[in-house]
């Protein structure tokens, strides 16, 4: 067993109840590692770093390029330890090491990208109406910055808010995700080699209560910048009415694949397999609705079945492993009932619908329902898991119905050869994210983030690193005459 610590004010220290959570590897199915529980006390602690170090420390005096410096040296040492991050993440996800390890170093172009933003962060001066004034106005830090994760590509969804945060001049108290908190120690390592000051970053672990709800509603927290489920998202929102913390929110979604007749079937079926069975389905922007066009649905789903029958299931380290574990016990029970309540209402099983037999009881077969009528449960349930629901259309005003019938709305995959159509579409898909004839691009240079239920803000971008300053305004008088009396009648 390995024993972790967690970050708080440059030191790496136990929970100060000592308490501890295991860890399991859903590969195995057996605890790995131990994990502090941290109490208020500890969150207080780490809050409290965060606020000194943001107005106190050295983090305060230091330029914006200089900070950008730190940045830089972190993303290196990101991609120099990415073989053995990914393998960590992988123990305590059970994500493939293929991906988490490829996965770590690109994110360090995220860093790189934000490392660069850092001292471009500027103000404006303003026309005024107002004769013998100069204003102007500065970007400054918000403060205290609550970033909360899930355990899926916990690296990167961390590093779309550490970045833009540290390069505007923020610290951070994050808090990783008591499913998979192993990575997130393991990347705190770098932070004081990359000559970030103590405190500017720190990092708990523990349960949404009460290290969760202590954090997001600490007085001295000035943003919560959440990722997670839409149930976790209202308890947060509830909890930042105690401190009327700025709040983002990125939760997820039940993304709406869309298959036209004159599509290249070939990139359509590649892009819906990556959509949807890559990660094991355990991603926000999974492709799990697909919506085809009645012509070629049945060639479609050919395909795709026999995609998911060949699947090469099992140990998430072994390089030619395609389809890994989910990685709780939660998911796996979920995706059993809502398979069962559809079969129940109509759908039909395409291929798969069972636990797959590999390592552990943790692996489930990827998975193909046909749905006779949108309104099966499952065709609006995020099931975070290698489950693709299946709906038919004829017209494109009926893709586009849909497509748009759901409470969520993060992102959608449109496949066509007619650009008109495309367009069309982009228009009036209600999603933050589309992609063309392709899938699950993401670059640091695209902002990202959802509507309706699965939430607001982005992420990512430049105008991301903006999101985490606030503006302030400066009048100057510059006229040489002495100001008059208010109280004089003119």
């Amino acid at each position: 067993m390995t024993t972790y610590k967690m970050l708080i004010d440059g030191d790496w220290v136990a929970a100060s109840a000592a308490e501890t959570f295991p860890s399991l590897n859903p590969a195995t199915g057996e605890a790995w590692a131990e994990i502090p529980e941290a109490s208020a006390e500890d969150v207080d602690r780490a809050v409290r770093a965060a606020y000194r170090a943001c107005y106190e420390g050295p983090w305060s005096q230091m330029t914006a390029t200089v900070r950008g410096h730190c940045l830089r040296r972190l993303a290196d040492l990101l991609a120099e330890h990415s073989e053995a991050l990914g393998e960590t993440e992988t123990h305590d996800t059970g994500k493939m090491f293929k991906e988490t390890r490829w996965q770590a170093k690109y994110i360090s172009e995220f860093y790189h990208f934000f490392a660069g933003a850092a001292d471009k962060i500027h103000g404006e001066t303003l026309p005024i109406d107002k004769p013998d004034m100069f204003v102007f106005t500065n970007r400054e830090p918000l403060g205290v910055i609550a970033a909360v994760v899930p355990w899926n590509s916990q690296l990167f969804l961390s590093a779309v808010k550490i970045g833009p945060a540290l390069a505007a001049g923020n610290t951070v108290v994050l808090k990783a995700s008591e499913h998979a908190s192993a990575p997130m120690l393991e990347f705190g390592e770098l932070i004081a080699e990359a000559g970030i000051p103590d405190g500017v970053v720190n990092i708990v672990t523990g349960h949404g209560d009460p290290c969760g709800q202590v954090l997001t509603s600490h007085p001295l927290v000035a943003r919560v910048s959440f990722t997670g489920g839409p149930d976790s998202a209202r308890h947060v929102i509830g909890n930042t009415r105690q401190n009327l913390a700025e709040v983002s929110l990125e939760l997820g979604g039940k993304s709406p694949f869309i298959v036209f007749e004159d599509a290249d079937l070939d990139s359509a079926v590649n892009g819906a397999v990556s959509g949807i069975f890559a990660a094991a389905g355990q991603s926000c922007v999974a492709g799990s609705r697909l919506i085809v066009h009645e012509d070629v649905a049945d060639n479609v789903l050919e395909r795709l079945a026999g995609i998911a029958h060949a699947a090469r299931i099992g140990d998430p380290m072994a390089e030619d492993t395609e389809i890994g574990p989910l990685c709780t016990y939660g998911q796996l029970e979920t995706i059993e009932r809502e398979i069962a309540r559809a079969v129940e209402e109509g759908g039909r099983i395409v291929c798969g619908g069972q636990r797959a037999e590999a390592g552990s009881d943790m692996y489930f077969q990827p998975t193909i329902v046909e749905c006779p009528s949108p309104d099966l449960r499952i065709v609006d349930t995020e099931l975070f898991g290698p489950v693709l629901s299946v709906l038919r259309f004829r017209t494109e005003e009926e893709a586009l119905a849909l497509a748009n019938d759901t409470v969520h709305g993060l992102a959608a995959g449109i496949f066509t050869r007619d650009s008109a159509r495309a367009l069309r579409m982009i228009r009036a898909v209600r999603a933050g994210i589309v992609w063309v004839n392709t899938y699950r691009a993401v670059s640091p240079i695209a902002p990202f983030g959802g509507m309706k239920t699965s939430g607001y803000g982005r992420e990512s971008g430049f105008q991301a690193v903006y999101d985490y300053t606030r503006p302030k305004t400066v009048w100057m008088n510059t006229s040489s005459e002495p100001l008059g009396s208010q109280f004089v009648a003119r």
